[in-house]
């Protein structure tokens, strides 16, 4: 039974994972190896709750509740309590496979490992710790208090009661589950990217600009946002990365990632994160570039 969470990686991903299952009642420790980064994603996951409560959407003493769950961890020694210890770190998985080898050496042989790759093979990852059959994917969405979907992956171990109680787990916060196969981009980002992708590929052929573009796929496809305005929500590199994968991992040429795309990358247009991508954020109002 799952009473404490881990997150290790503090960032967007790994703070809204925290915030989200405190939320539903889970004892949930955060750690990062930048104490700094701990520290701003514990405001921003306290500024989040009073904007909820501010809302309507929480009351004050839920909010108390919540923050009393979480707590902070200094090292990957300190995690060996938890039950469930959830990997939100960089989607790099040298460093990933780092993290999984150092949490292995002092950890409980009931702990589940979890990780929320978007891309990377999970029985790769589960093969570089002593408990593959206690290691899944959970893949979380972006916004993760915001968005319903977890998309729990089986890697080729996985036994079936991890699987049952992560699936168990995910609808106990909240969130719809959906099983996906242990396949490249598994399923949102394996139809999702090459989509931004092509939009690229428009915009880099001049088949129409941003603004052009972004409006055809909201207002004819009912799109909350256009595909060009979401590359810069999710990271253009974080686009890259997904599309090397997919054209390495399935090696067909449909995955080549737009040339466009990558340059954007090396010029360091990264998109909300970085001040700039197909829209310039300098200013109140986004500005497309192109």
């Amino acid at each position: 039974m799952i009473k404490t969470v881990a997150i290790v990686g503090a960032g967007q991903m790994g703070g809204g994972i925290a915030q989200t299952v405190a939320t539903a009642g889970f004892e949930v420790l955060l750690y990062d190896i930048s104490a700094e980064q701990v520290e701003k994603a514990i405001s921003t996951i306290k500024f989040n709750l009073a904007h909820l409560v501010k809302a309507g959407k929480m009351n004050e003493q839920s909010r108390l509740d919540t923050i009393k769950r979480l707590s902070t961890r200094l090292t990957l020694d300190e995690l060996k309590g938890a039950d469930l210890i959830i990997e939100a770190a960089s989607e790099d998985e040298n460093i990933k496979r780092d993290i999984f080898i150092g949490l292995c050496e002092n950890l409980s042989p009931s702990t589940i490992l979890a990780t929320n790759t978007s891309t990377i093979s999970i029985t790769r990852l589960a093969a570089t710790t002593n408990r593959p059959e206690k290691f899944i994917g959970t893949h979380f969405m972006n916004p993760v208090p915001q968005m319903k979907l977890v998309e729990v992956v089986r890697g080729i171990a996985t036994s079936e009661e991890t699987y049952s109680t992560i699936c168990d787990f995910v609808t106990s916060i909240g969130k719809t589950f959906t099983v996906t196969e242990d396949f490249p981009a598994f399923i949102v980002n394996r139809v999702l990217v090459p989509m931004i992708n092509e939009a690229i590929y428009a915009l880099y052929e001049g088949v129409g600009d941003v603004n052009a573009i972004d409006t055809a796929l909201k207002l004819g496809a009912n799109h909350p946002m256009g595909p060009l305005e979401l590359a810069d929500f999710i990271g253009l590199d974080v686009c890259l990365a997904i599309m090397h994968v997919l054209h390495q991992g399935l090696s067909d040429t449909k995955y080549r990632p737009c040339p466009l795309l990558i340059k954007y990358v090396e010029a360091g247009w990264l998109g909300r994160k970085s001040g700039r991508g197909f829209y310039d954020y300098s200013g109140k109002t986004p500005i497309p570039t192109r």
